[in-house]
């Protein structure tokens, strides 16, 4: 089932992204609670991630053939160029294909953390377009990418960043999913600006991260640059030592920008962080969900 296809339907699609639990034990916990959890709000599809560096590659790939198995949902691998040669690469993509994968979301991948700025290996991709391309010319998978409404944090500007985008949609990429934003106009002026000056048709989805707590989603938004409204800021700073309410926040703030957004995207993935209850709230706010 290629994901692309999935977004051609009437009503919302929905979508979850987890990263792979570090151990056996807690496998076991997201296979037990997360996942049942998700499936019972009817997604189209989960995606898996991998830590800087593909550590958790091997893990990723199990991950996402149990949950296509064993659950029947639709299910997609995570493939950067952090850490990886061409040839590495190229045997993942083959291994993927050979197990019956048809999508993956193909990224240039953050730094390790002994790395403070990204570094090309030898013999690898610099940028996510030409992984792109490399996976394109290779097979025929759907390919997904990603896309920055305030620009990457790298970018020195965001239009640059946005040019990007639209060469990863020009090297094969059939869909772009956003990431993190609590501003729901940056991701407008994005939309315009990929649909109006770079001629973009391919769907353009929004990344939804309901925040756990303060310091959780402080953290967040200095990594990737992006950040929170000043009337947000003030009212998790107002909760700061109050875990539930900063997670009620979080639960307000991005059933907002869904219901802003609604009718003009065809669908939302969520960054659920291996939990259920808070895109469960969001959903069932916007009447996706029971």
């Amino acid at each position: 089932m290629r994901i692309r296809d999935l977004y051609d339907r009437p009503v919302p699609t929905i979508s979850f992204e987890f990263f792979p639990p570090k151990n056996d034990e807690a496998i076991e916990v997201l296979f037990r609670d997360t996942v049942p959890g998700l499936k019972a709000l009817n997604p189209a599809f989960i995606s898996v991630t991998y830590g800087a560096g593909g550590g958790t590659r091997d893990t990723t790939t199990r991950i996402v053939q149990r949950i296509r198995e064993q659950h029947a949902i639709e299910s997609m691998p995570h493939l950067t160029c952090v850490g990886s040669t061409k040839d590495m690469l190229a045997a993942f993509l083959d291994d993927i294909l050979k197990l019956g994968f048809e999508n993956v979301l193909a990224l240039r991948g953050d730094p390790p953390k002994d790395q403070a700025i990204f570094q090309a290996t030898e013999g690898g991709f610099a940028n996510a377009t030409d992984l792109i391309g490399f996976i394109r010319g290779r097979t025929q998978i759907g390919i997904g990418a990603a896309c920055y409404p305030e620009g990457h944090v790298e970018a020195r500007v965001k239009h640059q960043d946005w040019d990007f985008a639209a060469q990863k949609v020009e090297a094969g990429a059939e869909f772009l999913i956003t990431q993190l934003f609590y501003d729901w106009s940056d991701f407008l002026d994005m939309e315009d600006y990929l649909r109006n000056k770079k001629n973009v048709k391919v769907p353009i989805v929004p990344g939804i991260l309901p925040f756990l707590n303060a310091a959780q989603i402080k953290r967040f938004t200095s990594l990737c640059g992006s950040k929170l409204p000043t009337p947000v800021r003030l009212k998790i700073e107002q909760f700061a030592h109050d875990d539930e309410s900063v997670r009620q926040i979080g639960v307000e703030v991005c059933t907002e920008i869904c219901a802003k957004l609604m009718n003009r995207v065809a669908g939302f993935h969520f960054y659920c962080l291996n939990r259920v209850p808070s895109s469960a709230e969001v959903l069932r706010n916007l009447g996706l969900a029971t």
